[in-house]
């Protein structure tokens, strides 16, 4: 195992960034969740791996001398709404560490107790959101997508008041950082370019250390933002996910996908679908995702000018030359995904009316995303025609789709494959997820938690131990509406 080595690089950075904070103490917590491997691939010390000594640490009880808890200054985008200093209401950074990847990765208490920046919330997470955001980002990361992870869960032995009295529970959150678009308009707004520039050197080097050498480093750092906020919006896409409240300060300048309050799956196909229940205009709604982090990455872009360029309008236009980058960039990465669901090896411009063609389907028969992708990947591909009502349109789709994938030059059994390679047997289905919340939160039963963690480790294989994940929900299992923690 690598040596374990914290670093506390964002605090050294000062006060303009950060605010020292400590965790508030809890009554009695206990453990809900260790991930063992993790914490292996962190060169976390072994005493704290499901030890008395880890739970003090991940409950804020007893820091090592090797934290230095902070929490970030950062603004936002509200729901389109300007809000000047957000900031790290609930979640305080312990350390950055070196992992045995090589990579820095932030380690953070979410629920810990209030801060500078709690606005006079308490600080404190109920339980349901912290088996959420468990289960729904180790899912994501087993599923491929550049995520935030969760390395530890405990519950609290406090009572969280929101409409009702909730049990509590702290989450350890690890990503390669917590800056978010939203830091970057917090600094913007100061008016000192040279604090400005301090900061992005920072994230730059930390994150995007490619860009030093360019002629022009902080255009550089503002494409790969770009580039790399597109590939992740069209993995979200290709998986029917929605992340629910897509605020600047829910979008890492990482890509990695961040905040998991009101996020869900999308069950019967339609691009309208929104679940959280503060979008009540559908502002994040599944379709409206790529435009929203369009719009998101100019408010980065504006943050940058001063850096872009001496002259206003040349920095203007530089920024809006990158902006325009993001629609080819998305529709490329999004066309990509698609086609291998469809078991297309080589995309070409054509297929993009393939893809689109049988999404108009689903959306008519309310079709099923997860279940019609997995099984057109069967070796048997035309009993996916079952979930549809409209057979004579399934029909003309389906012999399209065969005269496109059998020109290549594989084999049936090879197509199949590499397609339940990129179209998972499991998702974190809603209604799962809030079934383990509901038994967690009611009679402190972990037994479904459990199951799910564990199946959603390998989620593109048909362990036939969990088969019964895999379904859609019942009429009343149904899950219409998901929350915020706060």
């Amino acid at each position: 195992m690598s040596e374990f080595n914290p670093q506390h690089s964002l605090a050294a950075l000062g006060s303009t960034f950060s605010l020292p904070c400590s965790p508030t103490p809890v009554a009695a917590p206990e453990w809900l969740a260790f991930n063992q491997p993790l914490a292996n691939e962190l060169a976390l010390p072994e005493q704290y791996h499901a030890s008395e000594l880890g739970l003090a640490l991940f409950a804020g009880n007893n820091l090592p001398q090797w934290c230095q808890p902070i929490a970030q200054a950062y603004a936002g985008h509200q729901f389109a709404n300007y809000v000047p200093r957000l900031g790290d209401g609930r979640a305080i950074l312990l350390a950055d560490v070196k992992a045995t990847d090589g990579q820095l990765y932030d380690i953070q208490l979410k629920g810990a107790g209030p801060t500078p920046f709690s606005r006079g919330g308490d600080g404190r997470s109920p339980i349901g959101p912290v088996i959420r955001e468990y289960l729904v980002s180790e899912a994501m990361h087993a599923l491929g997508v550049p995520t935030t992870r969760a390395l530890a869960a405990v519950s609290t032995g406090e009572t969280v008041y929101r409409e009702e009295a909730l049990p509590g529970a702290i989450i350890t959150r690890v990503a390669k950082s917590h800056i978010r678009i939203g830091t970057f308009q917090y600094v913007a707004a100061l008016g000192d370019t040279a604090r400005l520039t301090e900061f992005t050197d920072y994230v730059i080097a930390r994150h995007y250390p490619q860009c030093t050498i360019q002629q022009k480093p902080y255009l550089k750092f503002l494409q790969a933002v770009i580039a790399a906020q597109a590939a992740t919006v069209a993995h979200w896409m290709s998986l029917g996910f929605i992340h629910g409240v897509m605020n600047t300060d829910n979008m890492t300048i990482t890509g990695e996908t961040i905040d998991y309050g009101p996020c869900a799956f999308m069950e019967a196909y339609d691009e309208k679908t929104v679940f959280s229940s503060i979008d009540r205009r559908g502002r994040y709604a599944y379709s409206n995702q790529p435009p929203v982090a369009l719009w998101n990455l100019t408010r980065f872009a504006e943050t940058l000018l001063p850096l872009l360029a001496a002259d206003q309008p040349a920095a203007i236009a530089l920024a809006s030359s990158a902006l325009e980058a993001f629609s080819q960039q998305y529709q490329a990465a999004y066309l990509q995904r698609m086609t291998a669901k469809l078991g297309i090896e080589h995309a070409t411009p054509d297929d993009a009316e393939l893809v689109k063609s049988v999404l108009a389907l689903m959306q008519q028969d309310k079709v099923d995303f997860t279940v019609f992708f997995r099984q057109l990947s069967a070796n048997t591909p035309e009993k996916a025609g079952e979930l549809f009502n409209d057979q004579n349109s399934w029909l003309n789709w389906f012999s399209d789709w065969q005269a496109r994938v059998t020109a290549q030059k594989q084999t049936g059994k090879h197509r199949a494959t590499a397609m339940q390679r990129v179209n998972p047997e499991l998702i974190p289905r809603n209604h799962l997820v809030q079934q383990a919340i509901e038994q967690v939160t009611r009679d402190g039963d972990l037994s479904l938690f459990n199951q799910l963690k564990q199946a959603w480790l390998a989620p593109f294989d048909a362990d036939p131990a969990f088969a019964a994940f895999s379904q859609p929900a019942s009429e009343q299992e149904r899950v219409q509406r998901t929350f915020c923690g706060t």
